[in-house]
């Protein structure tokens, strides 16, 4: 009796769709439901992404947050270092990202805390444990804080910014913040003269340019960013425009100012940590905690937002309302740190895109961490150096100003291919 033929066609066709069963099993595991939420928009297929196991690692970052696999658990057919191997669902797609990240937040952690020790320690006259060197390490610990409060502002609220904009070669400085620091400091030395000078001391006057700050943002976001025709690169622009504004303003009037008048305001228009108060710390610490925290909060949704509008409202995320409140928050730390210290233009830039290129995800629960910590390590390193190396502590700023430039300009050449 002659043998059954069989259609390799069909066999093909049969192992394929047992493979897909076997890969939606695997796949489909999504877990249950919280009581109440089964019906929020988007929630099934942000979960069921959560465990597709060919889903951009944006996505599986966004949703996972997970570590990499344990040892024993189902191994991913699709995985790219070959069947049987083991894939991660969190911010990492590999092992090696995952191992690469904790060794850089080590030497992240031992440099900021070799660089605090020694600008509290270094040079300190006083025998190391009497009241007097205590002392003075009180009063420099004043500079570190400020110097901590600085990174953490600038680089949380760059890193945020960038994500909401979906450009990664711009600063919240577009906004107009430190433009409008100067044209306030212009204006008082301009009208008041240089005994005008004393206005801008005191609790009072920092929490006003914070508040104009501030209010200047909402201003622009309440405008720009409500309504039908809503649109943020319109808003970028107008943005653009206000900065350029306020910068010939303040230009005009230092023109018409006396040499003496001048050199004053010239001092107050570089960032210097020296500028900050300790009467200041007891406003600008719980406002930066709160922003932080609300950053911290809504890191997900930053994650989601960083694959575009499409995507962001296909998951059930209300995109305009989330980044006007992004943008809030990104406000309230830019005029928090300004207002502190004095304008520093690229700092947030250098910190955010040595980050990007340091830690290798887009995680933002693992990105806000990593860059307060460089941004701290870079300013109180830059600090350290200058003051006990070259002595030469009032040039930090231009000098961090002049390699965030020197960066931008590369990364504006290399078309934004620094990835």
């Amino acid at each position: 009796m002659a043998e059954p033929t069989t259609d390799t066609g069909t066999v093909r066709v049969a192992r394929r769709g047992e493979e897909a069963d076997a890969r939606l099993g695997t796949v489909r595991r999504t877990p249950p439901l919280p009581a109440g939420e089964a019906s929020r928009p988007g929630r099934r297929q942000a979960l069921e992404l959560l465990n597709a196991q060919d889903a951009p690692p944006a996505v599986r970052a966004t949703l996972g947050g997970g570590m990499p696999c344990e040892s024993g658990s189902p191994a991913c057919i699709n995985c790219p270092a070959g069947p049987g191997a083991r894939c991660t669902s969190g911010a990492f797609s590999t092992k090696q990202g995952y191992r690469r990240y904790r060794i850089v937040m080590t030497v992240l952690v031992l440099a900021a805390v070799v660089f605090a020790l020694g600008h509290l320690a270094w040079d300190n006259p006083m025998p190391l444990g009497t009241r007097g060197f205590w002392l003075i390490a009180e009063l420099r610990a004043t500079s570190l804080i400020a110097m901590a409060v600085v990174a953490i502002a600038q680089a949380m609220a760059t890193i945020s910014f960038q994500t909401v904009t979906s450009n990664r070669i711009i600063t919240p400085s577009i906004m107009g913040f430190e433009s409008l620091y100067v044209a306030i400091q212009t204006s008082v030395i301009y009208f008041l003269g240089a005994a005008g000078i004393t206005v801008l001391v005191g609790t009072g006057q920092f929490i006003l340019q914070i508040l104009a700050m501030v209010g200047l943002s909402l201003l622009l976001y309440g405008w720009l960013l409500s309504g039908k025709y809503a649109n943020l690169q319109v808003m970028l622009l107008v943005g653009i425009i206000l900065g350029g504004g306020l910068g010939s303003v303040s230009t005009f009037m230092q023109r018409l100012l006396t040499p003496s008048e001048f050199d004053i305001l010239t001092a107050r228009m570089f960032g210097s940590i020296s500028k900050a108060d300790a009467d200041y710390f007891p406003i600008a610490l719980p406002l930066v905690a709160l922003a932080c925290l609300g950053l911290w909060l809504n890191a997900r949704r930053l994650n989601i937002m960083a694959l575009g509008r499409e995507t962001c409202i296909n998951l059930g995320i209300d995109h305009k309302h989330q980044t006007i409140i992004m943008l809030v928050l990104v406000s309230v730390l830019m005029a928090v740190s300004t207002a502190l210290v004095g304008p520093m233009t690229f700092f947030g830039f250098l910190v955010a895109t040595l980050t990007y290129q340091l830690i290798g995800t887009h995680d933002h629960r693992r990105l806000f961490p990593a860059a307060a910590l460089l941004g701290f390590v870079v300013l109180c390193g830059a600090y350290f150096v200058m003051n006990n190396v070259f002595y030469a502590q009032g040039v930090v700023s231009i000098i961090i100003e002049l390699v965030g430039g020197s960066l931008f300009l590369f990364v504006i050449l290399r078309k934004g291919r620094l990835q």
